[in-house]
């Protein structure tokens, strides 16, 4: 398990992050993709950070908040030393009645982070992150929120998920003209069969330098190789009863026709191939996995150890391109010259 910066901060967390979205259960969307109660969560965590992670993530919304009180419990009863791990959470998503209870708006964050830190059982968040874009907060009460907490020792980085790159960069302008706390990272989807995120988000993100968490790097399962174009998959199964994120299911089938080879020819999962494209890109910081059982676990682990050819990321990246879009096009064809310039001579 490799460990890389988080964004150009000192901060280093391992490259496979344990995803918390199927502990707790509950009604709606949460009992679908997962219900795991403390025990099972438990031993999770455990074979996770046996394995080399030091990254683990939530958010106040998922089941409801029990996940962030669940991740907590199971961090204390394994009696995880505090400064060996890495905890991220979210807010932003209602989290009770009244117009007040959701969003990024001062008054959220601060009551947010507070009930947070409560359910984790924790004196600080090492990654808090704004779970979404919020169209009704100007962002600079949103960052100047952030900056507070920060200074508070409540919070030691922040971030956030879910936005495009125009308002990370406006963010990111008025933390620097105003001093406050800038951000250090991203959190997106991002997988071999939705790569949208590299037409302006992965470029911002290099220049400006945050890291990048990836969500659903499976696609919501429909990458591990057990779904084809005629059968959604078993009764019960995640995707069939929660049909997301969207993909293009065409581009998604042939990724996984082009990966079921490679995946045979080493004897791993389709899975752990989708997974090792993730690690090969250069501006990915952590990869965001969750699980339901130890040895699902254990095949995403394992992807770490996978090492794909220069031949056949190119042959990947050919099935999984997307389709030619302006300005990109005029890009390529007016930076074509400038681009040649910046290579060193042979």
């Amino acid at each position: 398990m490799r460990n890389r910066p988080l964004g150009r901060t000192g901060l280093f967390v391992s490259e496979l992050c344990l995803g918390t979205m199927t502990f707790g259960g509950g009604e709606g969307i949460w009992g679908k993709i997962g219900a795991l109660q403390l025990a099972e969560a438990e031993q999770l965590i455990g074979q996770s950070i046996d394995a080399g992670i030091n990254f683990i993530d939530t958010a106040d919304v998922y089941a409801g908040g029990r996940s962030e009180e669940i991740t907590g419990q199971a961090l204390k009863n394994l009696k995880v030393p505090r400064d060996s791990v890495v905890v991220a959470t979210k807010v932003f998503g209602e989290t009770g009645p009244g117009p007040n209870a959701r969003g990024a708006s001062r008054h959220h964050i601060l009551y947010g982070v507070q009930a947070s830190l409560k359910r984790l059982q924790l004196e600080h968040i090492d990654l808090y992150q704004i779970h979404g874009f919020d169209p009704a907060t100007p962002i600079e009460e949103t960052m100047r929120a952030l900056d507070q907490l920060v200074q508070q020792g409540l919070v030691r980085h922040i971030g956030v998920s879910n936005w495009a790159a125009w308002q990370i960069v406006k963010a990111q302008g008025i933390a620097e003209r105003h001093g406050l706390a800038r951000l250090d990272s991203l959190q997106a989807y991002y997988t071999v069969a939705g790569r949208d995120l590299e037409r302006e988000i992965l470029p911002m993100l290099g220049s400006e330098g945050l890291g990048l968490l990836v969500w659903s790097p499976l696609a919501g399962g429909l990458l591990t190789g057990k779904y084809s174009p005629n059968q959604a998959g078993a009764a019960g199964d995640r995707r069939t009863s929660f049909d997301f994120p969207p993909v293009n299911r065409d581009r998604a089938f042939a990724c996984v026709d082009a990966m079921r080879p490679m995946a045979q020819e080493r004897a791993v999962s389709v899975a752990q191939i989708a997974l090792a494209w993730l690690l090969h890109q250069a501006r990915v910081t952590s990869v965001i996995i969750g699980a339901k059982r130890p040895e699902q676990l254990a095949d995403n682990l394992a992807a770490t150890q996978v090492r794909l050819r220069s031949a056949e990321l190119a042959q990947i990246d050919a099935v999984s391109q997307l389709p030619s879009e302006y300005p990109g096009w005029m890009f390529e064809r007016q930076g074509e010259y400038r681009q040649g310039q910046l290579r060193p001579a042979s």
